[in-house]
């Protein structure tokens, strides 16, 4: 402290001779004063040269240091003076605010960021005033004004940056084109000097400094490309040069200055770029690249004290931060923020950093950010080196509350060692998992080599037969033609799957099918880098293709489902009802006028959401009830999206129909919420219009009421069964409209509600059990359950219901039924799951008569504790009900997991399920076993 305070005594008394009626104002200034002296020669500096701003800070911290400045045309030899004065008073507010403590390291950076745009933006406007007396203003073909725009990437671009940094800027527009002045110039060259007359202006050294540092290195092909880059150009090289770097580059880019729209607009299609549709675990080797450079940079120039570059310095928070938002945030939009510390937040709430490394790191990245704004403000230096003076060590540790230089250091080692842990273990899971080298010299030597001993020594009993398809799999063509990276990969990630196929249950399954997948994969090397990364993936995948045949089929057909293995949510708690039906209608929305965009979108989706159900239900987390409700919801959300699609394209061709009303039900296993893995949708369409059928559309191409709803119900199904890259939604199944095959696709309330109450079969009115509104105007769906109610609680004949009711289980019975000596059908046996819903069935319309209440419910668990509330079962009763249900459900997913026939041999739990069931159907007098009984 001795050797400072000599200074700190100077420093206040030329401060109190340059501005001596400062004290007046605040008679405590010293100690203020004190403060600034130790943090900053750089405001006292500006403090002697400007009086007045110590005179305004002393009287009012709040306020601005001075007016903005006014670059007025005519007087451009002005302008230099001008900003650097502003920017000079402005960064001596914050130092001001920072060491009083009247501001923390997030609104200092904030300040900052502010304070650059200020300056761009007025530097901007004064400049194309300017061009446009000289050269006129450029126009693209079509006669539009265009306007540059300055893109702030780095710190500036994250909105985060540091007291004296400089500004990287990238300088497009948006079309090509000429000026229409005098002296016209095409929109390149025009371009071009606008943006280096402005980095002129802010970066020019003059006698009264400089305003901002202005690097242009970040452009395309950097110094050695030209200044102003068309967006077309920019995008085509992006395409065809785009490198890693250049991805964490644009990432925190955003328009700063200039044509801001038009800005927002390239970045939206740089998105792809930026943010792959997939989890990019190929983003790591681009960080691995950008670090080892960086290392060697530290090492050669010795920069081991650099805050910023060196070991557990802040790019290695960023860079950390930026990987893991590059690797998920393809899939996860709320990862693609600019700035970091709310992008780590982000990534805490998408469970990919745990909430203590977060703090862990959010501190460090603060603490560093503060340490590197004091280095800067000494001296208004850009410096990220730990002073090597003593005297500016003591000022440094004294101005942030430390006793010393050593007690600070100590501090400062601290928080790097946490970065470091942190950012080491994001690069460090490839080292994690080795295969035995027997495996991987095997692999390597194939196909020419290799001994399938090896193949037996690690697990394969069929080691002859494994041996045989890897000789294959490494002949094909796929293999041969791959990059020497991906090949690499490849031979990293092949060893490793083999011993994980070897020691699942079944080695050979696995290892067919993971041979099938890999098959697909290996073209897209963002497949083999999230298998090669992530060794927690790569063992989730054997134990996924080993136990599901279904899931090892979408895998190999969708890729894009790998992600699923790594999302954090696939071991978590399942999205419910509205959660659901939100993800898949806020799919794609604006972009009506695209469907098969759409369609791609809400398939990959659907693909991923009934992939995370399935896991769910394999892995044992949540019942098998519980995950055919999450499909059916999963199915009216896409319902709902759909409609929606298609809605506007009938809209778009013809118009609509002024007050009129569309809803879609869902029958079946659909509207009972209970969905299986693959099943089809049994949908029916209802519209209702004012003034009937005279009713048209006010369209180009108006349409009557009935063949505009019908188109709309066509459009919809062939919506639902479209085949895109991501499969087809759904199949769909219209036979259980009125009338069947011979009706109309689509009916109006009034006639529906005339066939329900005239001319519907009895087993028609046993669908409408199951029946529910899926989608569309919920007052016409409303509509439909009084429609509904009414017709299910009508008084029946009990004789002729029952009649009726077993008559027509017969039939089908003996129609559907696949049941033989050794297999049971699960759903159309005797005692199965067909039964227990035909009795539900019968009991809702003989009894709802009284139990009005039994109306509500529509799956099967919710009927049954209904009827056991109202004593139609006994408790017993009840429960063996529930479980029976249990059992058979549980068994038909598992075999639909495992792409086997709904058909098992009888254990103990499905034969006291199917006792259960038929027990329960023949105390009601409904005998659906014997000789068939006509309908």
């Amino acid at each position: 402290m001795d050797d400072v305070e000599p200074f700190i005594s100077r420093a206040l008394a030329r401060l109190r001779a340059a501005a001596p009626e400062a004290w007046h104002a605040a008679p405590a200034l010293d100690a203020h004063l004190i403060a600034l002296a130790r943090a900053s020669d750089f405001a006292v500096e500006t403090l002697l040269r400007r009086p007045e701003l110590l005179l305004r800070l002393a009287a009012d911290v709040d306020a601005p240091s001075e007016p903005v400045p006014d670059l007025q045309a005519g007087h451009s030899e002005q302008w230099p003076a001008l900003l650097r004065r502003y920017r000079a008073s402005e960064s001596t507010r914050l130092v001001w605010r920072d060491v009083l403590g009247l501001d923390d390291v997030d609104q200092t950076l904030a300040g900052s960021t502010r304070l650059a745009e200020q300056c761009l933006q007025l530097g901007l406007a004064a400049l194309e005033q300017q061009f446009a007396q000289r050269h006129g203003v450029v126009r693209d073909r079509e006669g539009n004004p265009q306007r540059l725009v300055v893109f702030g990437l780095g710190k500036l671009g994250g909105e985060e940056l540091n007291f004296s940094s400089d500004v990287d800027l990238v300088y497009a527009y948006e079309h090509d084109g000429e000026s229409d002045g005098t002296r016209p110039l095409d929109a390149e060259h025009y371009f071009a000097r606008l943006g280096q007359q402005l980095a002129k202006l802010l970066d020019e050294l003059t006698v009264d400094g400089f305003c901002h540092r202005v690097d242009l290195r970040l452009r395309p092909y950097g110094n050695a490309g030209r200044v102003a880059w068309s967006f077309t150009a920019m995008e085509q090289y992006f395409q065809r040069e785009g490198r890693d770097w250049e991805r964490y580059a644009w990432q925190k880019a955003r328009p700063v200055a200039g044509d801001f729209e038009a800005g927002e607009r390239f970045l939206d299609g740089l998105r792809p770029f930026v943010y792959r549709r997939y989890l990019d675990f190929g983003a790591l080797d681009g960080l691995r690249a950008m670090k080892a450079a960086i290392s060697a940079e530290v090492a050669r120039k010795e920069l081991a004290d650099d805050i910023k570059r060196g070991p557990g310095g802040i790019r290695e928070i960023e860079f950390l931060v930026q990987a893991l938002q590059l690797i998920y945030g393809g899939r996860e939009p709320a990862l693609r923020g600019r700035r970091l510390l709310p992008a780590l937040q982000a990534l805490v709430e998408a469970r990919q950093v745990s909430e203590e490394a977060a703090a862990l790191l959010a501190q460090a990245y603060r603490y560093l950010r503060q340490l590197e704004n004091r280095l800067q403000m000494l001296r208004d230096a850009q410096t990220h080196a730990l002073p090597e003076a003593p005297e500016d060590r003591a000022r440094i540790a004294t101005a942030l509350a430390y006793a010393d230089w050593d007690t600070l250091r100590d501090s400062l080692d601290v928080q790097r060692g946490r970065v470091t842990a942190e950012f080491e273990a994001l690069l460090a899971p490839r080292r994690r998992r080795n295969a035995p080298d027997a495996l991987t010299a095997y692999w390597r030597a194939l196909p020419d080599s290799g001994d399938s001993a090896v193949l037996a020594d690690a697990g394969f009993i069929e080691a002859g037969n494994a041996d045989a398809v890897l000789r294959d799999f490494a002949r094909s063509p796929g293999v041969r033609g791959l990059s020497d990276s991906a090949r690499a990969r490849l031979d990293r990630v092949l060893p490793a799957l083999l011993q994980a196929a070897a020691a699942s249950s079944e080695p050979m399954l696995a290892l067919k099918r993971l041979l099938s997948l890999l098959h697909n994969v290996l073209r897209r090397s963002a497949y083999l880098a999230l298998l090669d990364e992530q060794p927690a993936a790569l063992a989730r995948l054997v134990e996924v293709v080993s136990r599901s045949a279904l899931l090892a089929e979408r895998l190999a057909a969708y890729p894009l489902l790998l992600d699923e293995l790594l999302d954090a949510r696939v071991a978590g708690p399942l999205p419910g009802r509205e959660a659901l039906h939100a993800a898949c209608f806020a799919v794609a929305q604006g972009d009506d006028d695209d469907a098969e965009a759409v369609l791609q979108s809400l398939n990959e989706v659907r693909q991923a959401l009934s992939f995370r159900i399935a896991m769910a239900l394999r892995d044992g987390r949540q019942s098998a009830a519980e995950s055919a409700r999450q499909l059916a919801w999963l199915a009216d959300g896409v319902v709902m999206r759909v409609l929606h699609l298609a809605d506007h394209e009938v809209a778009s061709a013809h118009g609509r129909i002024a007050g009129a009303r569309f809803a879609v039900l869902g029958y079946g296993s659909l509207g009972g919420e209970e969905l299986g893995f693959g099943s089809d949708l049994d949908l029916v369409f209802l519209y209702d219009a004012p003034g009937g059928e005279s009713t048209h559309s006010d369209g180009a191409r108006p349409l009557e009421a009935s063949r505009w709803f019908a188109r709309l119900a066509q459009k919809v199904v062939a919506l639902l069964g479209a085949v895109t890259g991501a499969g087809r939604l759904f199949d769909v199944d219209v036979r259980l409209r009125p009338d069947g095959a011979k009706g109309l696709l689509v009916s109006s309330l009034a006639s529906y509600r005339d066939y329900q109450r005239e001319r519907a079969w009895t087993w028609e009115h046993q669908a409408l059990v199951r029946a529910r509104f899926v989608a569309g105007d919920e007052t016409l769906g409303a509509a439909f359950e009084d429609v509904r109610a009414q017709t299910l609680a009508r008084p029946r004949d009990a004789a002729a219901l029952c009649g009726d009711v077993v008559a027509m289980r017969r039939r089908m019975r003996a129609e559907l039924d696949r049941s033989d000596a050794a297999a049971f059908d699960l759903k159309q046996g005797e005692g199965g799951l067909v039964d227990l819903e035909f009795l539900l069935q019968y009991a809702v319309l003989a009894e709802s008569v009284e139990h009005r209440d039994w109306l509500q419910p529509r799956s099967t668990p919710e009927l049954i504790r209904a009827m056991g509330a109202g004593a139609w079962f006994g408790a017993d009763e009840t429960d063996a009900l529930l479980q029976a249900h249990t059992v058979l459900l549980e068994a038909g997913l598992a075999c639909t997991l495992d792409r086997r026939p709904r058909r098992l041999p009888v254990n103990d739990a499905i034969g006291a399920s199917r006792r259960s069931i038929s027990e329960a159907a023949q105390r009601r007098g409904l005998l659906f076993d014997g000789e068939p009984a006509a309908v």
